[in-house]
């Protein structure tokens, strides 16, 4: 099947892309950026060389994934969110060498215009609400929101939150698969799924 590529869409020699997916009108793909199958690059996104992409994964408009970034499986990146790589730039300064690794694991959601600062953890199946700036590590399945961002809840591996203090213990189930989660100690876990 192959990718979709737009005709205004610029892909660089070496950069490989998964079966499925589409890359839309001025987009650029780097020579070194791995793209999983079934992924959507949407109008004006930008892909660096040292990019990993997985698969599902949906970068809405005017997105610049840089350098040093990976998007696990079924990612979700809202319309002009930010990720950024070096943690003290300066434009008389080159420190390229000294980009930090920022990993979102599968699943997260991070919304519109949010900005997520280099070098963190976004946990799987976390939420960044939109606008938020991410300037610490998130943990799996938190909602966060605000500048900074601050945990405010919980949210299910279907999106949906969850019936549970931001910080404690709990339990809840999802409205939407039964899936029932266990809040411990600010950790929150899948304890099991009916389908």
């Amino acid at each position: 099947m192959g990718a979709v590529i737009h005709p205004s869409a610029i892909v660089d020699d070496g950069a490989q892309l998964g079966d499925g997916t589409h890359v839309w009108h001025f987009v650029h793909v780097s020579a070194g950026a791995r793209i999983g199958s079934g992924c959507s690059l949407g109008q004006g996104v930008y892909v660096g060389n040292d990019v990993v992409i997985g698969s599902n994964v949906k970068v809405q408009n005017n997105v610049s994934v840089y350098d040093a970034v990976t998007l696990e499986d079924d990612v979700f990146c809202g319309p002009s969110m930010v990720f950024t790589n070096v943690h003290n730039p300066r434009a008389a300064v080159v420190r390229k060498t000294e980009y930090r690794r920022t990993l979102v694991e599968r699943g997260a959601t991070l919304g519109a215009n949010c900005t997520i600062v280099c070098g963190l953890k976004i946990g799987e199946y976390a939420f960044v609400g939109a606008g938020a700036v991410v300037s610490r590590d998130v943990p799996a399945f938190a909602l966060v929101v605000g500048v900074p961002a601050r945990r405010v809840g919980w949210m299910s591996r279907h999106g949906l939150r969850l019936a549970l203090p931001a910080h404690g213990e709990g339990q809840a189930r999802c409205p939407a698969t039964g899936d029932t989660y266990r809040l411990d100690r600010d950790t929150l876990t899948l304890c099991n799924s009916p389908t």
